[in-house]
C-alpha cells in the first residue's frame, strides 16, 4: 500500500538534533557547566543562554513527539514481532553499545582536561533518550496495535474531529500540566534520567503517535492556527522570562512548550513537506551524529578553549569543529564500515542514496 511521505517530520527531527548540538555547546560557556559534567570555559557567554531558555522547554519534547510519529510509520509495514526486532536493532543496540563505549569517551576527555585520574565510567549520558524511547515502545505497543486494528472505529473518528478544532491540540497540554504538577520537577528542562523526563516523554511519544493516527485534521489545524500557537508561546515565554527569571511554574511551562511545538509543526507542514537531496543525506546522518556528538564536542573544547582568541571565536570554533567532526566520522567511518553501522543505528548494508529519494528510518 502506497502511503504519503512526511518529509516535514524528517526535517523537524534533523533540525531538533542540530539545535541539540548548539544547546550543548552553549552550556560550555555557562558558569554552572561543571555541575552537570560539562567542560567549562574560563570565560562566559551568559548572553547565549537567553535564547536557550526559550529552546530548552520544547527541544526534547519535540523529539519525543517525532519519535512517536516515527513508530506509527514503522508499524505500517510490520507486525508486532517484526517491529520489536526492528526497534531493538535501531534503538537498543546503539543504546547498549553507547552506554559502554561512547559516553565513556567524553568522560575520558573531561578527566584529561581537568587533569583528573583517568577512569572507565559506563553510563547512559546523553543516550538516556534512547533508553526512554525503547521503554515507551514496550509499554505502548499493545495499545498502538489495538488502535491500528481499529482504524475505522469510533475512537479514530472522534479523535480526528477533536483535532480539527484549534482548541483540540491545546487541550492535550492538560495532560502535561498534570504531569508537571504531580511530579514537581526542580527545573522543567531537567529531562535526563529523571521521572519528569520519563513521564513527559511518555506523554509526548503517545500523543505524537495519535497525531499522525488521527489523519490530516491535526496537520490542517496546526497549519491554519500556527501563528496563534506561536503567539501564545511567545506571551508565555515573556511571562516566564520577565516575571519568573526563566523558571515559571511547571503548569505554565508545559503549556508554553506545547504551543511552541504545535507552531513548529504548522510551519514544518507548510514549508518543509517536500523531498530534497539534502534531506535524504541529513536524515540518515542525524542519528549517528546524535550518538557521537558529545565526545566530538568535548574534543573541540579540549583543543579550542586553551587558545588565546576571543571567546566568541571559541564558541564558533567549537560549533564548527563539532559539525565537521561529526560529518567526517559519519561519512568516512560509520557509514562505510559494515560492522559499525548497526552500532550507530544504521542498516547493515550501505547503498548510495538516489537523487530525489528520501528514505529514513523514521518512516520505513
Amino acid at each position: 500500500m502506497k502511503t504519503e511521505r512526511r518529509h516535514d517530520i524528517d526535517w523537524l527531527r534533523v533540525i531538533a538534533i542540530g539545535l541539540l548540538l548548539i544547546y550543548h555547546i552553549s552550556i560550555i560557556f555557562q558558569p554552572w557547566a561543571m555541575f552537570i559534567g560539562f567542560i567549562r570555559s574560563d570565560e562566559f557567554l551568559e548572553g547565549l543562554w537567553k535564547p536557550m531558555t526559550m529552546l530548552n522547554v520544547w527541544r526534547i519534547p519535540l523529539l519525543f513527539y517525532v519519535s512517536g510519529m516515527g513508530l506509527y510509520f514503522a508499524m505500517r509495514k510490520r507486525n508486532w514481532k517484526q517491529l520489536l526486532l526492528e526497534r531493538a536493532k535501531r534503538i537498543l543496540i546503539p543504546f547498549a553499545f553507547g552506554f559502554v563505549a561512547i559516553t565513556t569517551l567524553h568522560m575520558f576527555i573531561f578527566q584529561k582536561y581537568y587533569d583528573m585520574p583517568l577512569g572507565y565510567f559506563p553510563h547512559a549520558g546523553h543516550l538516556w533518550f534512547l533508553g526512554n524511547i525503547f521503554a515507551y515502545v514496550l509499554l505502548l505497543l499493545p495499545l498502538f496495535f489495538y488502535l491500528k486494528r481499529n482504524e475505522k472505529g469510533r475512537f479514530k473518528k472522534g479523535l480526528s474531529a477533536f483535532m480539527g478544532n484549534p482548541v483540540g491540540p491545546l487541550l492535550i497540554s492538560l495532560f502535561f500540566v498534570v504531569e508537571a504538577v504531580a511530579v514537581k520537577p526542580q527545573l522543567f528542562s531537567m529531562y535526563a534520567q529523571t521521572w519528569h523526563g520519563f513521564f513527559l516523554g511518555l506523554l509526548a511519544f503517545f500523543f505524537g503517535f495519535l497525531f499522525v493516527y488521527s489523519g490530516k485534521t491535526f496537520w490542517q489545524t496546526v497549519l491554519r492556527w500556527r501563528w496563534l500557537y506561536i503567539g501564545l508561546a511567545a506571551v508565555l515565554f515573556g511571562i516566564r522570562y520577565f516575571m519568573y527569571a526563566t523558571e515559571a511554574p511547571g503548569y505554565l511551562t508545559a503549556i508554553e512548550s506545547n504551543c511552541w511545538i504545535f507552531g513548529v509543526f504548522g510551519l514544518g507542514y507548510k514549508y518543509l513537506n517536500r523531498p530534497s537531496k539534502t534531506l535524504s543525506y541529513l536524515s540518515q546522518a542525524a542519528y549517528p551524529a546524535y550518538i557521537i556528538h558529545m565526545f566530538v564536542l568535548y574534543a573541540g573544547a579540549l583543543l579550542i578553549l586553551p587558545l588565546e582568541i576571543p571567546i566568541l571565536f571559541k564558541f564558533i570554533g567549537i560549533v564548527a569543529f563539532t559539525g565537521v567532526g561529526c560529518f567526517i566520522i559519519y561519512e568516512f567511518v560509520l557509514k562505510r564500515i559494515r560492522f559499525l553501522r548497526p552500532l550507530f543505528g544504521l542498516k547493515w548494508t550501505y547503498k548510495k542514496i538516489e537523487k530525489g529519494k528520501t528514505l529514513t528510518s523514521n518512516q520505513n
